[in-house]
Order: structure tokens, then sequence, then C-alpha cells
């Protein structure tokens, strides 16, 4: 079940707030649910007001080692037909909620979805018949915008850099959080997401309007520092 936290998901609750995303690459031995519960834990127990799990096996092991976290939840699942892969459709939806998300990110691109499935009905459905809120994971601001005009009352900027609009353009999404903010209704929760890799970053996104920051890599992604460290340590040394 979500935590009660579920009915305090606006902006004065999450203001200036730390979302450690507990994620690791399949293959990792990282992926363990019992490691990323420990991560989960560790990273609230110092701070974090929330974390964001990808996959429902991920999400109901947190839960249920930290029943009154704040959990926003994914299910990233590639399909032939569409780029589309966080949350791409309505059974990840049900089944990142049921597995106890107290938010549900969703892919809020306007690129073409699994089956010909659209964002609109997976929006109306998703309150109807769930009663479940929704983060929108964007890449620009038009759809940013979009998304709040759906109903999605959370944005992020997840998917800067990662798009094939956008792939030009290197995370974070800095020149992208201030239109957001000045244009986004008030009371939609504007989250930084996306390539911050330090405690001064964090500060700056909050200072160009962000409500939270979701810190990924910098924190838990041990696969992916380790392999940066080596890579340029070996580089440093040269041949032979």
């Amino acid at each position: 079940m979500p935590s009660p936290l579920a009915a305090r998901l606006g902006r004065p609750t999450l203001a200036g707030g730390l979302i450690v995303s507990v994620q690791a690459p399949e293959g990792s031995p990282m992926r363990d649910p019992a490691v990323i519960a420990a991560m989960a834990e560790a990273s609230l127990a110092n701070g974090a007001i929330g974390v964001r799990l990808e996959s429902p096996e991920h999400i109901g092991a947190v839960r249920r080692r930290c029943p009154q976290a704040l959990i926003i939840g994914l299910w990233k699942r590639s399909f032939s037909d569409s780029p589309v892969y966080i949350t791409p459709g309505w059974r990840e939806i049900q089944a990142v909620w049921a597995a106890g998300a107290d938010v549900v990110a969703i892919d809020a691109t306007e690129r073409h979805r699994p089956e010909g499935q659209r964002l609109e009905e997976l929006v109306a459905r998703s309150a109807a018949e769930l009663g479940a809120p929704l983060m929108a994971d964007v890449d620009s601001l038009a759809n940013g915008l979009r998304a709040a005009e759906l109903g999605l009352c959370w944005v992020g900027t997840t998917l800067y850099g990662y798009t094939e609009a956008t792939a030009g353009l290197k995370p974070p999404a800095w020149d992208l959080l201030g239109p957001l903010r000045a244009q986004l209704p008030a009371d939609t929760v504007l989250i930084c997401e996306g390539g911050i890799a330090a405690a001064e970053q964090a500060r700056r996104a909050l200072a160009a309007g962000a409500d939270a920051v979701v810190v990924g890599t910098a924190i838990t992604g041990v696969d992916l520092q380790v392999a940066a460290y080596a890579r340029a340590m070996a580089a440093a040394q040269g041949p032979g």
C-alpha cells in the first residue's frame, strides 16, 4: 500500500528536498532487491526525503523495509515499436502502483508509445481507475507544459538530453528549469533530474526553480562510478 505521504505530495512538503534514485543496471550484483532496499534505507536515514526506484520488485522490497518512505516508482521496459521505455504503458503503470509507489513516473514526451497507446488516455485511466499521482519525465518546455495540462502533478527534467529531439544537449537541464517554473501551474511540482553530480549543482537547481532534486549515479551508481574511475586512471597511465 502507498505510504501516508501519498496524500501530501505538494510543493511545500518537498521544498528543497533530495530524492535519491536507487537503481542498478542489468547484470550488476547491486541489482539484488535486498541491496536496493538497503541503499534506499541508508539514503532516507541520512536526509533524503524520498527515493526513486525502478521495477515492481525493487519498489516492493523498499516498501516492505521502509514502510513510510516516499517512493517514486517506474519500470523500464523496451519495445521494438517505440523508443519510450520509462513506464511506457498501462500494464507498467498498474504494476508500479500495485507494488507500492506513491508517485508513478512515466515518459511524458510526444514520442510514439508501444502498441499505439496515448499519453492522454493513460493519464485519464490512471486517475479514474487507480487514483495514482503521475510524474512526467520530459525533455522540453513544450512537453512539460502539455503534461501539466493533462493533469500530471509532477514534472521532471529526466529526459533532457536523452531523446532524439535533445540528443545534442547535456544535462543538467539548466536552461529548462527557469522557463518551466515560470510557466507551469503554481501547484505543479518541478523536479530537477539528470546529470546532478555535486551538492553545488543541487543547490543551483533549487535556485533555478526546482522544488526538489533527484540524484542517482553520483550517489548510488557504484557500477558506473567505479568504471569511470578505472577508465580515467588507465588513460592517465598511457600505453604500455
